[in-house]
């Protein structure tokens, strides 16, 4: 144990290990991003900012559609100062225009994943006090918007167009082959609720500058979780953002600039893609290709098409790429970074990836809380396998002891990693008590548990939350016990985290039935369709006569964890 004197740069080893051309503690640019997109947009005009299945948007278009959608939210909609304006979309050209918008008019993005249940949009909805939402035409999404209206979580609705965001071709056999997939909103049951996205861009008219303060004012609420699972807001201010963005660009050495192409197939409402795949090369003057969702094909596809030079990734779609016999070297040639984040990248993916691709593939680490990056491996050169990278440009990492988190562990020692920097959020909204906790001398608490080695690298072995990482994505064990809960069979459940060779980790509930109760897999599968998401459905449901408890009755995870590791050992035996 120790007391952490700041000044001593044996506890920051990294400073003399850093890559060449990087500065640990230089000044980091807290500019809000919306104004570096509308500077690279005047500076850029005539390059490609995005390209959307074919579809090429300018940065001089992109810039206009940013400026009248932020008056337009300033005048008819009474977007101002610290409004919360909620994002339910994937990736589209509609997004960064709503996202940039809506932070120049002065409002707070909210973004929501359209892959929740209702529910869980409720629960965001109604906690950030998002009154207006921005989503979209397709069947599948707009229902869930319509639902979030009808029950007054929502009062509002901007519907985008999905054809809209379509090459000529497309549009045109979209509307021909795929017009049930549109929903009809003029006779939707909420209609007199909706306007149209289209309508927000008609005005000429700059919107009424808002003074924003980088530090104090939020600029995205971003909802996690704790091992409640019950989501919390993060907010981010300006600084934050910008900040993060910075970081990346400075540990990037130039990597993101033109005539970089990033590929965004990772959902811009995560937090790693809205700053890696969005922020980041639009402040850059790069292009941003993008897909509305994964899949395999259309990804290899792209790459040979637009040839582009960065893919974010998590581990689920990089051992996608890399596990199919299919996949040719010659269709990732263009790929000269490959950054893994959202999830720990295993050994096995790695290496499959690198006999496929050349380019030099850095894992990354960070948190919601955090804008979120925190450490990543060189983007230039290789690093240390099975590490997550050094800190970022302006971020102090350190580890705390595991049962006094007051206390600092030397270098090589695990404990708890805890970290500080500009890009660290304000607090959790409403939630004084969550934030108390989050934090400890100064330092947010990520709940990993690591080393850094005495190069500066750093190394995660274990998790103290119960949360599991799915495909990138945050799942919680009692969101998924609760759901079960509501079965009339279901007695008892606990639900663990196992690993995954493809999703990283997947949840698997242990299920004790009521006395006299009889039910299958399939039927528990079915019924939980209808309570939570397909990212949440856990990989596979063991029944038991009895689940184990600790000392005091409470369900314990420790033992499942052991007997299911067991169970595997025995399988390959």
């Amino acid at each position: 144990m120790r007391e952490f004197d700041t000044s001593d740069e044996r506890y920051r080893p990294w400073i003399n290990n850093y890559p060449e051309g990087i500065v640990w503690d230089d000044e980091i640019d807290t500019t809000p991003v919306h104004e570096q997109i509308l500077a690279a947009c005047a500076k850029f005009p005539d390059s490609n900012a995005m390209d959307f299945l074919s579809k090429k948007t300018t940065f001089r278009s992109l810039g206009h559609q940013i400026t009248a959608f932020a008056r337009s939210l300033q005048k008819h909609h009474g977007v101002k100062k610290g409004t919360r304006v909620a994002l339910l979309l994937p990736n589209t050209p509609f997004f960064p225009v709503a996202y940039y918008g809506i932070l120049l008019a002065g409002g707070t993005v909210v973004n929501c994943n359209p892959l929740y249940t209702v529910p869980e949009l409720k629960h965001i909805t109604a906690d950030a006090g998002a009154d207006i939402l921005v989503t979209l035409d397709l069947q599948l999404i707009f229902e869930k918007a319509e639902a979030l209206v009808e029950a007054g979580n929502v009062k509002k609705l901007i519907v985008c167009h999905f054809p809209d965001a379509l090459p000529t071709v497309k549009k045109f056999l979209f509307k021909i082959a795929k017009r049930s997939d549109l929903a009809n909103i003029k006779a939707s049951r909420v209609a007199d609720k909706i306007v149209t996205f289209n309508s927000l861009l008609l005005t000429l008219n700059k919107p009424k500058p808002v003074d924003i303060d980088p530090e104090t004012d939020v600029a995205v609420q971003q909802y996690t979780g704790g091992t409640t699972g019950l989501p919390k807001g993060a907010m981010l201010s300006h600084a934050n953002i910008a900040a993060n963005s910075d970081q990346i660009d400075k540990w990037g050495c130039g990597v993101f600039y033109p005539p970089a192409k990033v590929v965004a197939v990772l959902p811009f409402f995560h937090i790693f893609a809205m700053t890696v795949c969005m922020n980041v090369p639009l402040a850059k003057g790069s292009e941003v290709v993008m897909l509305p969702r994964f899949e395999l094909k259309a990804l290899l596809d792209l790459l040979v098409r637009t040839k582009a030079t960065i893919l974010p990734a998590i581990p689920t779609l990089l051992f996608a790429i890399a596990n199919n016999r299919k996949t040719t070297p010659e269709q990732l040639a263009s790929i000269q970074v490959a950054i893994s984040g959202g999830a720990g990248l295993p050994a096995e993916t790695r290496d499959m990836f690198e006999k496929k691709s050349s380019a030099i593939l850095a894992e990354g680490y960070g948190l919601t809380e955090c804008s979120p990056v925190l450490c990543c491996a060189a983007l230039r050169q290789a690093s240390k396998p099975m590490s997550i990278g050094m800190p970022v440009p302006g971020t102090d990492v350190q580890f705390v002891d595991l049962e006094d988190p007051t206390k600092f562990v030397e270098p090589g020692e695990r404990g708890e990693l805890v970290a500080k920097g500009k890009q660290v959020m304000l607090g959790y909204y409403n939630n004084e008590e969550a934030t108390k906790e989050a934090f400890v001398n100064g330092y947010f608490r990520t709940g990993d548990v690591g080393y850094v080695d005495e190069d500066g690298y750093v190394f995660l072995v274990d998790r103290i939350k119960d949360l599991i990482i799915c495909s990138g994505f945050n799942v919680y064990p009692r969101t998924i016990e609760e759901a079960l809960y509501r079965h009339e069979a279901v007695d008892e459940c606990n639900v663990i985290g196992v690993p995954d060779s493809y999703r990283g980790e997947a949840p698997v509930a242990f299920i004790k039935l009521k006395d006299g109760k009889t039910v299958t897999s399939a039927e528990i599968k079915s019924f939980l369709n209808e309570h939570i998401s397909k990212i949440e459905m856990p990989r596979e449901f063991i029944f038991k006569d009895e689940l184990p408890k600790t000392l005091v009755g409470k369900l314990s995870k420790k033992e499942l964890r052991e007997e299911y590791a067991e169970r595997q050992a025995a399988k390959s035996k």
